[in-house]
């Protein structure tokens, strides 16, 4: 099955394509199957050896000021606050919950990705909140109800699969290395759940696009650009430190579902199709990577 996998994306591109409307059906399934891809993530990895690096405060600050900075241009600039605002959440949008599956595949260190999943959206929980204060149509919510209530998403997701490797590293050590033998079996199920978020933004692109095609051809070409920067800038900050491909990963691959949902609430919503196409380039991106890995193997 090893000579396959680099063909799993794309035809979960695919799909999501042409089922679009049954993946929007089915997005109930995608907690509990992201539950089930970090809780074998967290099971392969010594969770004692964790620690936070320059390269996690390097990433954050790009995602802090680059997020505000891009936006704050935009607007000086006289670009739409639809095109800003989707700017700013596609940059601030914290790291993918799953992107130890890719990044480890692509010879990532576990340790480091893992981390930064924490920690990384710890972060937003803390800065999206201030942000969302005096940007979008939320500004007189409380901050500690913002800042509940993107925890909540957050927390609920990375939080418990964390603890729950936790326990089972103390206290059940034959069941953690049960599922640890198992990791491999996560790449399967994040291609199931790429089919459905892929298909939910395909989806929710045909819903939002009639009468929009305008801004939503420029959030799509803004998209495309950060996706590179990010990307680029990520693999270039990561050699830094001896691991350009967790830099690369951790900056650029986003939790896109995240994303729209933080448009939705907080900013305009047609905003989140920059996240909507963000979802799709990401992903042809990490199946041109996962194909090229498989041609040296």
């Amino acid at each position: 099955m090893q000579k396959y996998r680099s063909y799993v994306l794309p035809v979960a591109i695919l799909l999501g394509l042409l089922l679009h409307k049954w993946c929007a059906m089915m997005d109930f399934l995608v907690p509990y199957l992201i539950f089930t891809i970090l809780l074998l993530t967290f099971c392969a990895v010594d969770i004692r050896k964790l620690r936070m690096g320059w390269l996690d405060v390097w990433l954050m600050l790009f995602q802090i000021t680059v997020s505000l900075g891009s936006y704050l241009i935009l607007k000086w600039l006289g670009a739409s606050s639809i095109v800003a605002e989707g700017v700013l959440i596609g940059v601030l949008c914290p790291v993918a919950s799953s992107v130890a599956v890719v990044s480890c595949m692509l010879g990532a260190n576990r340790e480091t990705v893992t981390a930064y999943t924490i920690i990384g959206n710890l972060m937003v929980a803390i800065v999206a909140p201030i942000y969302f204060s005096f940007i979008g149509n939320q500004q007189d919510m409380p901050f500690f109800e913002s800042f509940w209530l993107i925890l909540r998403r957050i927390g609920t997701v990375i939080g418990l699969p964390f603890f729950v490797a936790w326990a089972l590293q103390a206290w059940w050590p034959k069941g953690h290395d049960f599922l640890n033998r198992h990791r491999g079996k996560s790449f399967y199920l994040w291609a199931f759940v790429l089919l459905i978020t892929l298909g939910q933004t395909i989806d929710f692109i045909f819903l939002h696009g009639e009468g929009n095609w305008h801004s939503i051809i420029w959030l799509g070409i803004a998209s495309l650009l950060f996706c590179i920067i990010q990307f680029g800038f990520g693999r270039w900050l990561g050699a830094k430190y001896g691991d350009k491909i967790s830099g690369g990963q951790l900056l650029g691959q986003k939790n896109t579902a995240m994303g729209i949902w933080m448009a939705n609430y907080y900013l305009t919503p047609l905003a989140s199709v920059f996240t909507a196409f963000y979802c799709v380039f990401q992903n042809v991106w990490n199946s041109w990577q996962l194909w090229k890995v498989g041609q040296k193997q």
